[in-house]
């Protein structure tokens, strides 16, 4: 195997079609967090796609997005083929666009193995990334459905868990078999996982043959595999049309719930040392940035005084905070966020009540 591209029945498919709603007020419907220029020069999704262009050429990536985002995709992706990205009609979580990657990539090539990437993820260490994503794609001869685990830097209760055996290295070049699942935990939970020491993230990353992920779909998913065999069936000239007739009438479930919970199958690496990061929340952004030495962190021109643990995202105006501690202040056009650190995770709260009152402008 070369040490740089991967076989050629290594397929990437890139799940860029959510709203980043913790990401409020940046982050919008049609300008989503994927596609921000969140950390560094370029878009989450370019940064996704760089580090996989290592592994797999342009031909061999696939975009799930939504209609939405499909022409931004295709104008920051201009070298993947404009028919490998898909757009959801309708939005049915994870399960059934990775089902949908799994069939098309089927019909073109038997042997197929699928990487499954969120677009909106940060690697800082990718030399080891990509060596641990080459270890996966052996490891998916075994027809396991493999998922890659994060060794836990804190107890973070904003993330799910996976649990490995008792002893797993963090590191190791071979998959362990995972013992479940655990959803985002309290925090009480959340140290006790840390403190086991086989508790890892869950980065939301997977490795495995389309065959076999195709097999537990038809397992745990019967009805949706049904409508996506429809789907994938029309011709390339037709199949536009067919995603918008029957794409509604797949379950909306993620891929953990309606499979991998479900499924005696799966198998992971107990990841160390990626520098992995969600940037999940304007806290995880805060973790990542440079900071004075009262911990605060600015995006834009900002001040500070008798205040520490601030983050300031205020383009056009310098902000000024006074006597005031562990705040994030974010300020666009037409809102202004400003809540405690502490509750960052809750920022999906403030878009849902905006659905509610009906302010589509503000989404």
């Amino acid at each position: 195997m070369s040490r740089s591209k991967l076989p050629d029945h290594f397929h990437a498919v890139v799940l860029a079609g959510g709203r980043g709603t913790r990401f409020w007020p940046r982050s919008r419907k049609r300008a989503p967090k994927q596609l921000l220029p969140v950390v560094g020069g370029s878009t989450l999704l370019q940064q996704t796609v760089s580090r996989l262009r290592g592994l797999a050429p342009p031909e061999r990536i696939w975009v799930c997005a939504n209609d939405l985002l499909r022409r931004a995709v295709m104008q920051q992706l201009p070298d993947v083929p404009a028919e490998q990205i898909v757009a959801e009609p309708t939005p049915r979580n994870t399960a059934p666009c990775i089902g949908l990657a799994a069939r098309m990539l089927l019909r073109g090539d038997p042997d197929a193995v699928m990487g499954v990437f969120p677009a909106d993820h940060l690697i800082e260490n990718e030399r080891p990334y990509r060596a641990v994503l080459r270890q996966a794609v052996t490891a998916a001869d075994s027809g396991k459905l493999l998922v890659l685990g994060i060794e836990p830097r804190w107890a973070e209760t904003g993330y799910g868990y996976i649990q490995f055996p008792k002893g797993t290295v963090a590191g190791a070049e071979t998959p362990v078999g995972v013992i479940r699942f655990h959803e985002k935990p309290g925090p009480e939970d959340a140290e006790r996982f840390v403190r086991a020491g086989n508790f890892f993230w869950n980065s939301g990353q997977f490795v495995w043959r389309a065959q076999a992920l195709w097999d537990a779909l038809e397992q745990f998913l019967p009805e949706t595999a049904k409508t996506i065999d429809r789907i994938a069936g029309a011709s390339p000239q037709d199949f536009n049309e067919s995603l918008a007739a029957h794409y509604a009438a797949c379950e909306n479930i993620s891929v953990d719930y309606g499979i991998l919970e479900k499924s005696g199958n799966i198998a992971g690496f107990a990841t160390a040392g990626l520098g992995w990061n969600d940037v999940g929340s304007w806290q995880a952004l805060y973790s990542l940035l440079p900071k004075d030495k009262d911990g605060n962190a600015a995006r834009t021109a900002a001040l500070f005084q008798k205040a520490a643990g601030n983050f300031i995202d205020a383009p056009g105006k310098c902000a000024a905070l006074l006597g005031v501690n562990d705040l994030i202040v974010v300020d666009t056009p037409d809102a202004l966020l400003i809540c405690p650190r502490s509750e960052a995770q809750k920022v999906s709260a403030l878009v849902e009540a905006l659905e509610a009152a009906g302010r589509r402008e503000l989404l």
